[in-house]
């Protein structure tokens, strides 16, 4: 089969293109043919919050990626859909996470099936975004209208898709991240990054945006006050940091947070993620998370908030704790997860929970909805 994939890829840095080049690499493993078509401009330099949407290190040498697609040039959308026309691959697989993308995806998924081969599958992360804008919804009925069949990762999804699409859809749950190498030394790890062995870490890790509730930890972490340990925040800025440093010097944290405000390079991420005994995602909303699936490969037991699909991905009591998005809830998951002998318990759960989280098992989910979507046209 011919497989072409559209999205983030390298050069582009973070989770979304490590999960494209990882299914790019699973289907190649089955013997498929395979491409991705990457951006030559993701997003507008004056729309991107962050420092900057690149890696330095060299291109993957066992992929075919091109950088071809651009998200604000629709004479690049009509002009790649037409060429997949001309390509003809039985699959694209697209990766849809924004309504931002929205017009760009969906001109070139709706061309590019004209040719009565080509069927258009996605991925989906996300339909309503966390952070609203009054496009979304036409943007959404635009993309998903042109797509042949979906694979979502949580149930909250899955309801919000069916408001704008009646075309096939199954579930399958966001795979575990296995490309970041393994546990290290907590020693070592604390070295690495550059903060004290001595103390015990607690972490807050990715990208730092208003809706993941970093306020709601920090105000939980001024009521708890443990002894002897710190709260690690990793990750870069998306949301105003002046108003986070102001939250924690507010609540007088400066000696109890420790602070790495910058992207964390995939070579680096099993540091922080070796230092810390237990990882927190306040959310106030979500659908689901990569840092979950990260945290499955480091067998690093988590507190949620009850939010989406959270609760799905982390089963309370299993491999972490899932409380409300309050102060006074995760304050109290924190007491209860560090009560002596808990930590252990938890992670003792993982070998278990982490085979439901393979590449392999959402490759093959892709495939059926393709499957579903070859039956629907005959």
């Amino acid at each position: 089969m011919k497989i072409t994939l559209l999205g983030p890829a390298h050069p582009y840095r973070g989770g979304l293109a490590s999960i494209m080049e990882t299914m790019a690499r699973e289907y190649q493993s089955r013997g498929h043919e395979v491409r991705i078509y990457t951006f030559t401009v993701q997003y507008p330099s004056l729309l991107f919050p962050g420092k900057t949407q690149y890696v330095t290190t060299p291109a993957p040498e066992d992929l075919h990626i091109e950088r071809v697609m651009n998200t604000v040039n629709p004479l690049n959308w009509v002009s790649l859909g037409l060429r997949l026309k001309r390509e003809k691959p039985d699959m694209v697989l697209m990766k849809y996470w924004t309504p931002f993308m929205a017009p760009c995806f969906g001109t070139i998924a709706r061309i590019a099936r004209t040719n009565g081969v080509t069927k258009v599958v996605c991925q989906i992360d996300n339909v309503e975004p966390h952070e609203h804008h009054i496009i979304d919804k036409p943007c959404n009925h635009y993309y998903l209208g042109a797509v042949d069949g979906f694979v979502y990762m949580s149930e909250q999804v899955h309801v919000e898709l069916k408001a704008y699409t009646s075309a096939p859809a199954i579930f399958s749950p966001h795979p575990m991240f296995e490309n970041f190498g393994k546990a290290v030394e907590r020693d070592e790890a604390c070295r690495k990054i550059g903060i004290d062995p001595k103390v015990n870490y607690t972490l807050f890790f990715g990208l730092i945006r208003d809706y993941k509730g970093l306020d709601l930890l920090l105000e939980a972490w001024a009521k708890w006050k443990p002894e002897g340990r710190k709260l690690l925040i990793a990750g870069e800025f998306y949301a105003s940091r002046e108003k986070y440093i102001a939250l924690i010097e507010r609540l007088g944290l400066q000696d109890r947070v420790v602070l790495h405000d910058h992207f964390v390079a995939d070579e680096d991420v099993r540091y922080y993620f070796s230092a810390a005994d237990c990882l927190v995602l306040p959310y106030r909303t979500a659908t689901q998370s990569g840092v979950t699936q990260i945290a499955y490969n480091f067998s690093l037991p988590m507190i949620v908030t009850r939010v989406g699909g959270l609760p799905e991905i982390v089963p309370d009591g299993r491999v972490g704790l899932v409380c409300e998005p309050t102060v006074e809830a995760i304050a109290d998951a924190l007491q209860k997860i560090y009560v002596e002998g808990e930590l252990q318990r938890l992670r003792e759960n993982f070998t278990e929970e982490r085979k439901r989280f393979s590449w392999a098992a959402m490759c093959d989910k892709l495939e059926e909805v393709y499957n579903m979507t070859k039956k629907e046209a005959v």
